[in-house]
């Protein structure tokens, strides 16, 4: 008994080393794998939506769904049953994402169409930020993190201005054009507005009268000067704020499977325990 329990135990430090270990060799390949299994698998679910591609080659596209969803199972099982507290990993936000990715195939068998939300397999592809663990890569991912969270109370500022900016110019041109022009509500004036401030401009709805045309005007080429106040903003907090460390060392948590850590750290960052 106690030697089954402990082939048991290095199958799991093993398959522990190889799911969560992406600085060893077993490590980057099987994330490498998995991550063409995601693309893949968002692929198949693209071309299911293609109605000739479907209606020809429907029953291998199933047959590889499924095949791609059983690995996807394994591998949530596995991640599991690898660490020592497997709820840090169910309710961390990669473990919500597995899951996620695996459902939709399991619900088709009670909810027809459901599998074509497999498609969110593909927010599986954030693995790769664990995969491009490099110092340099860590260090300006960190600091451009950093630069966001700085600017979030300007972005909203800026944010609550252009809403309150839409509003005036949708109900001015309601009140310019008039229904005659499309103008038909408020709301219709300031769907014009955003459509018109982002350069998107469709044309379904356009002024016709001169001042209408003059106000248009002048909101297109407002539209472009503010396209860039964002990227200043968050440009301005990026060059303020360096990054301060230089160094980061990958090291992996044998109870949370946590894998960004300083060089010099001692405990997990995550769940606390000791490196």
């Amino acid at each position: 008994m106690s030697e089954i329990k402990s082939k048991y135990e290095i199958f799991k430090q093993k398959a522990h080393i190889i799911i969560y270990g992406t600085n060893t060799v077993a490590g980057r390949l099987f994330d490498l794998i998995l991550l063409g299994l995601i693309l893949l698998s968002v692929v198949l679910v693209m071309l299911e939506t293609v109605k000739g591609f479907d209606a020809k080659y429907h029953a291998y596209l199933v047959f590889f769904e499924w095949v791609i969803t059983v690995f996807f199972t394994l591998e949530y099982i596995l991640r599991i049953i690898t660490i020592k507290k497997p709820i840090n990993y169910v309710l961390s936000f990669y473990g919500i994402i597995d899951l996620i990715a695996i459902l939709p195939m399991y619900l088709s068998f009670f909810i027809t169409g459901t599998s074509v939300f497999a498609v969110i397999r593909a927010l599986r592809l954030l693995r790769l930020f664990k995969i491009l663990n490099h110092p340099q890569f860590n260090n300006q991912s960190t600091h451009l993190k950093e630069s966001l969270i700085a600017s979030r109370g300007k972005i909203l500022i800026f944010m609550y201005f252009m809403l309150i900016s839409t509003i005036i110019i949708g109900s001015v041109m309601y009140v310019v054009e008039g229904e005659a022009s499309g103008f038909t509500s408020i709301p219709m004036g300031i769907y014009w507005a955003i459509v018109t401030l982002t350069t998107v401009g469709y044309g379904d709805i356009s002024p016709v009268t001169p001042l209408g045309q003059f106000l248009a005007s002048f909101v297109m080429i407002m539209g472009y000067g503010i396209i860039a106040v964002p990227t200043g903003i968050v440009s301005a907090e990026f060059a303020k704020n360096k990054p301060t460390v230089k160094e980061s060392e990958t090291k992996v948590c044998q109870n949370c499977g946590s894998h960004e850590h300083y060089v010099n750290a001692k405990f997990c960052q995550d769940c606390g325990h000791e490196l």
